[in-house]
């Protein structure tokens, strides 16, 4: 892995180091088979076990209990790493773990490109008040000055939430929450803003040993002394989100851009696109099985109805249903008494009776030269949300009117009682005083 060297003195005594992170085939330079695709969002849960996501890259396999993924140095040549199978082209991960002690031990969290870009986290055994965040663009090492120290208290003590957000424009490194570091690609060194497809890489490495180069074992802390160990890195679970999607990513030039990356059956997510479809891991043992959960946003539901020809429209919790129905009294000596439910639409004849439909119920009552009655009466059902609708009776003489209305919650009409009668006597009234 890399290390923020500070001392330009001693730079030159890091090439076992910087050997760690080494390309099998740099797309700058020549063709290269295209790279997996995470393309999703998921999360392994390693106190559960192995994935199947994930390989051994260089030295012992990680081992794993109840509190995740073991990374242990126990003795000279122990540098347990895994790497997943699978590329990010942009994307962000929260990882939930705790770093080894010991002088010099370092534990690391890793991006990194076939050509080289790389994105790190790096704790050193013999600091457990820091942890130091890096950066690098194809493979350049000529200058160690891009880290930056976060403070980062009692690492090795207890389990803590480790984050990188990478875009187009940004790189943030956080820390259970709180970003503590921002690069973007103006205030990177030139050229070095990494920006192709990245796996990642886990592990812990033992840059104290007595066959390291002098000047990364000073960085370190010092030499490691085995008898005091072993020293362990506990990954306890890991969160990756792909930014883009597909199923492959390659280059389609040698100029190591974001924008010469193409992706096979998806598109590049340059600003950090929300995935909505979550994949959670299930792990045990050797074998993975990917469940894939929906997220789905559920809007208010509007219900719309018609009733003879007027538009109701239902919205919120509660529905209220209101009808009315014109009763209209011709001259004459008939009287008339109309009830009716539906619509909140009626006629009336001289027979004396009449009926109507509405939302809401009612009677009225009336006399006259000739009759017609009328009443606007019922019950509406929908989905949640508030229907009005209106309904109209005519004929010839006065109009006194009666009224209905019906309350509705949860898609169940409870019909209430309206003032009709008191409107069909007014009729009747009006009609005898007519005589």
């Amino acid at each position: 892995m890399h290390s923020s060297v500070f001392l330009l003195a001693i730079a030159a005594t890091l090439a076992p180091t910087l050997a760690q992170t080494s390309t099998s085939c740099d797309p700058t330079k020549k063709a290269c088979p295209a790279d997996t695709a995470l393309g999703k969002a998921i999360e392994y849960d390693f106190t559960q076990g192995a994935s199947q996501d994930w390989t051994v890259s260089t030295g012992a396999a990680p081992t794993f209990d109840s509190n995740g993924a073991e990374f242990t140095i126990a003795k000279s040549g122990d540098s347990p790493t895994m790497s997943s199978k699978w590329y990010m082209m942009f994307g962000h991960y929260d990882v939930v773990m705790k770093a080894a002690p010991g002088v010099g031990v370092v534990s690391s969290l890793v991006l990194q490109s076939d050509d080289l870009d790389e994105v790190d986290l790096e704790w050193l055994g013999a600091d457990d008040q820091h942890v130091q965040s890096n950066y690098y663009g194809k493979g350049n090492t000529q200058v160690y000055d891009r880290g930056a120290n976060l403070t980062n208290p009692g690492s090795q003590d207890g389990f803590h939430t480790y984050s990188v957000d990478w875009t187009a424009d940004h790189i943030t490194w956080s820390i259970d929450g709180q970003v503590l570091r921002t690069l973007t690609p103006q205030t990177a060194d030139t050229n070095q803003y990494p920006q192709t497809p990245m796996q990642m890489k886990i592990g812990s490495w033992p840059a104290g040993d007595p066959s390291e180069p002098a000047g990364t074992i000073a960085w370190a802390g010092g030499a490691i002394d085995y008898t005091k160990g072993p020293f362990t890195m506990t990954v306890k679970s890991v969160k990756a989100v792909d930014y883009s999607t597909g199923t492959t990513y390659s280059y389609g030039d040698m100029s190591g851009t974001w924008q010469s990356i193409k992706s096979n059956g998806g598109k590049i997510g340059s600003n950090g696109n929300t995935n909505e479809t979550v994949s959670s891991a299930s792990v045990g043992g050797s074998t993975v099985t990917a469940v894939t959960t929906q997220h789905v946003s559920i809007a208010p539901i509007t219900a719309t109805t018609t009733r003879s020809g007027v538009l109701s429209s239902a919205t919120g919790s509660l529905a209220t249903a209101i009808g009315t129905g014109g009763i209209v009294a011709p001259t004459g000596s008939s009287n008339s008494t109309g009830s009716g439910s539906g619509s909140g639409s009626g006629s009336g004849s001289p027979s004396g009776s009449g009926t109507g439909s509405g939302s809401g119920s009612g009677s009225g009552s009336g006399s006259g030269s000739g009759s017609g009655s009328g009443s606007g009466s019922g019950s509406g059902s929908g989905g949640n949300g508030t229907l009005a609708s209106s309904g109209a009776q005519s004929g010839t003489g006065p109009s006194p009117t009666s009224s209905g209305f019906a309350t509705q919650s949860a898609g169940v009409a409870a019909d209430m009682k309206p003032a009709a009668a008191s409107f069909g006597l007014l009729a009747a009234i009006i009609a005898a005083l007519a005589l």
